[in-house]
Parts: structure tokens; sequence; C-alpha cells
């Protein structure tokens, strides 16, 4: 932790943005590229649908914003969006969401300061000036390399600087937008059926025209996420962040619509071509549109629209330069990303180092790459967010209620974050036919994401979540392969745990880590209970005697913790555990468990082999019963059954299926018990294990017919020594509304009993743990 912040410290900015700051920095981020540079573009995809798409976008950003005002104003931070995912997803879901953030609003503000060297250029050309003889995109870049210079200095000065320049320049150009919405209603009511006429027909380009353009001008209403990104510099945030959210939205989401509207209606075009064909062509300079439109109907319209250009580029470069350094300073703080990110200059009180490092990649990005793909991506990006967004409000929600307070609560909930998700992954899908490549870039960039979230921000956050390690016995990295874990808490069981891993050792070169949890009440900061180390330590070596008598190469550690099953899970982690053995008394804490509360969540979250042994199991074993779903589980059963007997033990593997099943078909049982058979050859059997018998035990396999599985096999089990029968995986739905089999089994059973549970890939380990991150959510509701 040499160059991290202590614990106990935490980085926080300076509270200095009131009501109309934020407001202001919304709205300046929304009037940007999308009504200056995009609006032109936008209506040669739509024709005079434009107006509606511009709506249904509006609808569409209003719901996600609503998830944005209550989170905001209930877990108000820098990093906003991110912030939030970190809280309500699991794993590498926050990480990815403040990747994509970051990357997001970079290359938004590439494309402003693009769009400012274009509006730039095309006002010195108006005034004649020499260019130098330059061509015209290299002027474009370095006019917008200098602009972004520019902002990344104001934003170093401090967030009251940048509040004060955002303010002047966002007013500035609503104003003039305001100008251009008068002048062209006027020129419209002189004009009423040439209007008429040019909006007519309303959509030549159906509905796919009409998701194209809400997709390409999706990324100009994106800009109230700015509000939160700045969550920890806003005064009285419960309060003030949800108005400025809609306040920006009720400014912003009319003046699209009726820009939309005089643009269309008010020009004048030639013959045999409309408006909307006339804006996106040559005539109408594509992004240029609303310059060409104004010089028809506003006075001083061209130089007015050139000059709310420049304002709302720049507004809307300041605001997504603030954005983005937030962002990146969140992850820096929360050291998914080097930590010097997270450093805050000492004069001005500005996260100097991540303002350093977004403005790098606004400036590599504005001069080196092609934008028209990378924009898609963004609009793509942003949209991958917002679902993100939306599922956490929903989760956040169940799993904190009224833990939280909240200066808003989004109506008819769960609903509107439901109809927001739906929404946004037809867009999200819809942009693969605007741009196929904006998919590729996006999937690209998240890949990077989680190569570096895998390599390098996971094993740091590990180290500052996991549990601390107070005794270390004899813990030496052994040149075994594998390796085995025993939680010691109970001293009752320890002799039977550990004679059930001598039991496994003698048939393969292993080493046993024993680990003893100090539990720590939830109100005790965990590093302040070293006194626990005594009674861990006489715990601990209470195990390591007894390994020694019986010859076995051990070692051991004491962590502290506030839940034990953290602590195991840390360890079997970090110790990169093959098999975690443990103990248990054969009855459930409770009836929302299915073994034990904490070997519930070990078995969840640990993806190792794990063993779980019943407390009256009794060595020698020379009989065990093998019960089975498949042949694939008979394989991992039948391992753990041989490794734990008599080297002459007896094991039955059976099979229990209704009579429906098999009724008149000989040549069906036949043919499964056959696959049942091959499954449980020794050789193919112990490979998943690595074990090396030094003498076959007795195996038979059995296909029975029962009306009631559970009967017949605790009938059965009353003959054997041992049944070992492998951890079910029903759903939340069977758990709790129909009988685990596995639960109903070992509670009826007087046998012994071994629960088994076997290593999944890492691909569907991780999916497995993503659905019951949402499975837990709901048990905790």
């Amino acid at each position: 932790m040499s160059e991290r912040e202590s614990p106990q410290v935490r980085t926080e900015l300076v509270r200095d943005l009131g009501l109309f700051d934020i407001t202001m920095v919304g709205v300046g981020a929304m009037i940007g590229a999308g009504i200056f540079v995009l609006t032109g573009i936008a209506a040669g995809t739509a024709g005079p649908a434009l107006i509606l798409a511009f709506a249904l976008n509006g609808v569409v950003t209003v719901l996600t914003a609503m998830a944005y005002a209550e989170l905001g104003s209930a877990i108000p931070g820098a990093g906003g969006g991110y912030l939030w995912v970190k809280e309500g997803l699991p794993g590498a879901s926050a990480f990815l969401a403040g990747w994509m953030d970051w990357f997001a609003h970079s290359v938004a503000a590439s494309l402003y300061a693009l769009g400012f060297g274009s509006y730039f250029l095309a006002a010195l050309r108006g005034l004649s000036l020499p260019l130098l003889g330059l061509p015209d995109p290299l002027w474009q870049k370095i006019f917008a390399v200098g602009m972004a210079l520019t902002f990344i200095l104001i934003n170093f000065r401090g967030v009251s600087e940048t509040g004060k320049a955002g303010n002047i320049v966002t007013v500035s150009k609503v104003l003039i937008i305001l100008l251009f919405i008068a002048s062209g209603l006027w020129a419209m009511l002189g004009h009423p059926l040439r209007a008429l006429a040019q909006l007519t027909p309303f959509a030549p380009m159906g509905w796919s025209g009409i998701f194209m353009t809400m997709g390409i001008t999706f990324i100009a209403f994106e800009g109230y996420e700015i509000i939160v990104q700045a969550g920890e510099e806003v005064k009285h945030p419960r309060r003030n962040i949800p108005r400025a959210i809609f306040l920006s939205l009720f400014i912003v989401i009319p003046i699209y619509i009726l820009v939309a509207l005089v643009v269309l209606g008010a020009v004048r075009v030639p013959a045999g071509i409309s408006s909307w064909q006339w804006l996106a062509s040559s005539g109408g300079s594509g992004e240029l549109g609303l310059v060409q439109a104004a010089r028809q109907f506003m006075p001083w319209g061209g130089v007015l629209l050139l000059l709310g250009g420049l304002l709302s580029t720049m507004s809307a470069l300041n605001a997504t330069t603030f954005s983005s350094t937030r962002v990146s300073f969140a992850l820096g703080r929360d050291h998914y990303l080097p930590a010097f990110l997270a450093k805050i200059h000492p004069r001005t009180r500005t996260p100097y180092m991540a303002l350093l490092s977004s403005g790098a990649l606004i400036i590599l990005m504005a001069v080196a790459l092609p934008l028209k793909d990378v924009a898609a991506a963004v609009n793509l990006m942003f949209l991958l967010l917002f679902i993100q967004v939306n599922v956490a409000v929903i989760t956040i929600r169940k799993r904190y209620g009224d833990k939280l307070r909240y200066g808003f609560l989004t109506p008819f909930f769960p609903a509107v974050p439901y109809a927001a998700i739906a929404i946004q992954l037809v867009l999200a899908g819809f942009m693969f036919f605007i741009s196929p490549t904006s998919w590729v870039v996006a999937l690209a960039w998240i890949g990077l994401g989680y190569l570096i979230f895998r390599f390098y921000a996971a094993p740091l956050e590990h180290e500052e979540q996991a549990t601390p390690i107070l005794i270390t016995e004899r813990l030496e990295r052994r040149k075994t392969r594998f390796r085995l874990l025993i939680p010691v808490a109970n001293p009752k069981s320890l002799e039977l745990l550990v004679d059930s891993a001598a039991s496994i050792i003698q048939h393969r070169e292993g080493e046993l880590i024993l680990l003893h949890v100090a539990t720590v009440a939830p109100q005790t900061p965990l590093r302040g209970s070293r006194q626990l180390i005594e009674a861990g330590r006489k715990t601990l070596e209470q195990g390591l005697e007894y390994a020694e008598q019986l010859d076995l190469p051990c070692s051991g550690l004491v962590r502290l913790g506030h839940r034990p099953h953290e602590a195991i899970i840390d360890t079997v982690h970090e110790q990169q555990i093959d098999l975690l053995i443990m103990g248990w008394r054969g009855q459930r804490s409770s009836i929302q468990t299915r073994i034990g509360k904490n070997i519930d969540q070990v078995v969840r979250r640990s993806n190792c082999n794990v063993i779980v042994v019943e407390q009256k199991v009794q060595f020698p074993i020379r009989s065990v019963l093998v019960p089975v779903v498949s042949p694939r589980q008979a394989r991992f059963l039948l391992g753990v059954a041989a490794a734990l007997a008599s080297d002459d033990a007896r094991i039955d593997v059976v099979q229990v299926v209704p009579p429906a099943r098999l009724v008149g078909q000989s040549s069906e049982e036949g043919k499964h018990l056959a696959q049942l058979q091959e499954a449980c050859r020794l050789p193919s059997a112990m490979h998943p294990q690595g074990f090396n018998l030094q003498q076959e035990p007795r195996i038979q396999v059995h296909l029975r017919e029962s009306k009631s599985v559970s009967h017949h096999l605790v009938k059965l089990s009353k003959r054997y020594d041992l049944m070992v029968i492998g951890a079910t995986r029903q759903g939340w739905l069977a758990h709790h509304f129909f009988a685990d089999r596995t639960r109903l089994l070992v509670e009826r059973s007087p046998t012994p009993t071994i629960i088994a549970q076997e290593r999944t890939g890492q691909l569907l380990f991780g999916l497995q743990r993503f659905l019951q991150f949402f499975r837990e959510s709901a048990e905790e509701e």
C-alpha cells in the first residue's frame, strides 16, 4: 500500500456548484454537436420525421434520467453511473461501466473539439482571412487541439472557474438558438402552405429512418449524465441533482424539437428538392445545415449561428472534459486504474492527473482517429452504460431500500427502468445497421477493458478488500499442484476433516492448508481487532499438531473477517485451492439456507472442488452409496468416494428414474446403463481429481425404477457406511417453492453423508455468479 491511500483516508472534492451552475453544465453538454453539427445530417436520414426522432429520444432520455435522478440524489459522487453500477452489479460490471463511460465522454469531447474546428474554419473563411495554404483538415485539427488545451487549462484552475466559463457560454448559445427558433417560426407563419408542404411526406424513410436518426443523435441527449458526474462538488446534492437533471431536459428537449421544425419548414429550397434533402446535401452543407438555413430567415443569421456553433461546441467540450476527468478520477481512487489518477492538486484542489490523462486521450483521438464510426461507437457505449444504470437502480432499490436517503424516487417502479432497458436494447441492436464498425470498436474497447480488469484491477481490488491475515504458520508455496483447504471452526470436527484430507492426499501428492477465521462484529473495524490473535493461534496449532501426527505436509493461517465465508473465499482465491473440505453438523441453520449460511455462500462463490463432510462420518469406510442424476456427475462423485473409502471398499453407483421413462424400452435402458458404466470406469472417473489409487475398489453400477426417488434412496442408504451426493443446481424458484432433492435426501437419511460440488469452467462460473447476484437480491427483498 505504499503508493495507495490508507483505507481510512478518502480523497474528496470541494462542493462548489449551485443549482444554476450544475444545470448549465447539463444544458451545455446537450446543446452541442447534436443540434449544430448533426441536425443537417440527421434530416437527410429521417426527413421531417426528424421532429419525431428528437421527441422519441427525449422520451427515452427522461426514462433513464429518472434512474439518474434517484441514484444521483441517494449516492452522489464523482463517477456517477460508474459509481452506481459498482454498488448494484457484481464483478467486472463496475469497472467496465467506468471504462466505457470514460471512453465515451473522451471521444465525445474529441468530436466537439473537431466540431469547433469546422465552425472556426468556416468563420475564418467567411472573413476571407489567409490560412497559409494549409489544407482545411489540418487546420480543423489544429483548432481542435488548441481549444481542447484551453479547456484542460480552465478545468485545471478549479471547478468554480469551470462553472463560470460554462455558464457564460451556455447562456449565450441558448439565446442564439431561441432567436433562431423565433425567426424560423415567424418565417413559417408568413408562408404556412409552403411550410406545411415541406413537412410532407412526414416519414419518407419509414421507421427504419427514424430509428437510424435516433441512433445518430442519441449522443445529443446524454449530457444530463454529466450532472451526476460532479455529484461530490454539488451543494445540497440530494435536492439539487434531481432538479438540475430535469431542468436541463425541460430546457433542451423542446429546443431540439423546435429547431427541427423550423429548419425543415422555414427554409426556401430549389424546385424539385425537399428541404430535408437540401439540408443533407452540399446546398445545406451537412454539418453546417443550421448555418445555411439561418442565412435565409434570420437577421445576421450566418454570423450568429457560426457564433452559436462555436459557443455550443466549446461548452460541450468543456462539459465532457469535466465529465471524463471525474470518471477517470473515480477509477483511480477505487484502484481500478493507477492510483496517481486520484491525486488532488494542493492549490486548485482539482484532480489534475486525471485531467491530464483524459486530456491526452481527447487530443490523441481528435488527431489520430477516424471519428465517424467511433462516434457511433460512443452512442452504442452510452446505450450500454444506461442499460447497466437501469439494472443498477432496480438492484440497489431492492437491496438497500429505505437504508438510503432519496431526493427523488422513480415513479411506477420497476416498470420505468424495465421499459428503458427494453428500448435501449432495441436501439443498441439497431446501431449495428447504422455502423457495423461501431460494434467492432465498442467490443474491442470493452475487451481491452476486461483484460485490464482481469490482470490489473481485479488483483488490486482483491488486495484492497480482502480480509486481513493475522498469522501464517509454515505457509510456503510448495511445488505440488494439488492444494487442499480446511476451514477450522469447530475443534470437535477438526480430526474428521483432517482424516478426510489424509485419505485424499495418500492418493495424490498434495499439501494441506488449515484456515481459522477470527470473526469480528460488523460494527468493529477489522484492523482494530488484533486481540483475537491468540485464540486463533491456539485453534490453528491444534490442527497443525494433528496433521503432523498423520505425516501430512501442512501449513496454516488465521484471518480476520466480519463474515467467515468472505475469509474462506479470499483464501481459496489467493492460495489457488483445488479442493475445499468443510464440516457440517447435518442440519440447516435456517429455512432460507440449503446446507448452512456460510457453506451456501462458499459453495456459490468459490470456483473450486468442494466437499462438505457431515460430522457423523466415521473412518474406515467400507461401503459407499453414490446416487447420481447423470453419467457426467458420476465421474466426479465416484472420484470423491473412491478417494475417501478403504482400498477394499464396495462402492455402488445408483441412478433412480421414474418407471415411465423405461417402461417398454429395454434397449433404451441398456443404452443408458452402458453410458453410466462407461462413466464409472476408474481411469476416467479418477482423472478429474488426479487420484492415483493403489487398489481399485469394487464398483457396481445400478439403474433402478421408483415413483419416489428420494424415498427409494433413503431406504437404500441404510445399508452403507457413507453416502456421497452432488450439490444440486436448482434455481431460486425450485429452492423456495419445491423440495430441494439434496436437502431432503440428507435430512431423511440416517447414513453419514458427504455433499460434493465440482469446479466449473471460468466462463460458466462467471455467468452463474452474475445470475446468482440477482437471485440473492430477490432473496434479500
